[in-house]
């Protein structure tokens, strides 16, 4: 497999996947949840046994909305828009009416200035990151590497940021967590190449760089698939059996880590070529 040769197919493939997130998120932009736009949130018990699906059509039949909903044991953690003190006693009459035991544990309102706060220290979280890792890999390797490792990290977020935005899905606080995660996972498997570049370059050959990124790229082939494999059957399963509120967190997720995976193999070590040309 010529990758490196073949490098503007991938730049096309994966230019049709962000350019489409660019302009939606230009046009549309992001489904931002609660914790970023503001609203209440109610901390209510129920009676063992009751689903986030019952609690869900509730809600629905009071017309509240948008609602993001987290359940332990018998207790439900409810996000919605902000709701008046008048909203709220009207929810609750109507959970009451519902349910035969209901315990009223708190509620609270989370106002637009503090998701204005999140926002930032979302954003600060994703720059520093992305700083110190372009910092760690010149120093483990050289700047060339740096770049080529930050190219990929910007075009997977732009992927699954741009692929939200499309579709619309809730971006929400665990979801910074999926980045992060997202964010070193691609880190990761971009070194393990990364590492056979460098141990090959160390071997003095006559073959070009070119020849010598797709020789390291097919020798680490094997163990890239098979890590990002094993995360993706674990992904889907939380998918299908897990639990409504963390799907669009196990979504992030998945998407990451595929296309990370593709990045790694695709795109970095194809920058890397560019960035340095064919000079070994």
């Amino acid at each position: 497999m010529q990758i490196i040769q073949q490098r503007k197919w991938y730049y096309i493939i994966s230019a049709l996947i962000i350019i489409p997130g660019i302009i939606s998120l230009m046009m549309q932009g992001l489904n931002l949840g609660i914790d970023f736009s503001g609203g209440s949130m109610l901390h209510i018990k129920l009676p063992g046994g009751t689903t986030s699906a019952q609690v869900s059509k509730v809600l629905g039949d009071m017309k509240i909305g948008k609602a993001d909903i987290q359940k332990s044991g018998d207790e439900f953690y409810i996000r919605t828009a902000a709701l008046s003190q008048e909203k709220t006693d009207e929810v609750m009459e109507g959970f009451k009416t519902e349910f035969k035991e209901v315990k009223f544990l708190s509620s609270e309102n989370v106002g637009a200035v503090i998701g204005k706060e999140l926002t930032r220290n979302a954003i600060l979280a994703l720059l520093i990151a992305t700083v110190m890792m372009l910092l760690y890999i010149t120093f483990r390797f050289e700047w060339t590497f740096g770049i080529a490792a930050i190219v990929g990290i910007i075009h997977n977020v732009l992927v699954v940021l741009g692929l939200f935005s499309l579709f619309q899905w809730e971006i929400n606080s665990a979801f910074i967590a999926a980045i992060l995660t997202i964010i070193g996972y691609t880190i990761n498997d971009t070194i393990i190449i990364f590492d056979r570049v460098r141990e090959n370059l160390r071997i003095k050959s006559k073959e070009d760089f070119s020849s010598l990124l797709n020789r390291s790229i097919m020798q680490m082939l094997n163990r890239s698939l098979n890590t990002v494999l094993t995360s993706v059957f674990a992904l889907i399963a939380l998918i299908i059996f897990g639990g409504e509120s963390i799907k669009l967190f196990v979504l992030a997720m998945l998407i990451g880590f595929t296309i990370g995976a593709y990045s790694s193999i695709f795109i970095t070590s194809p920058v890397l070529y560019e960035i340095r040309g064919s000079k070994a």
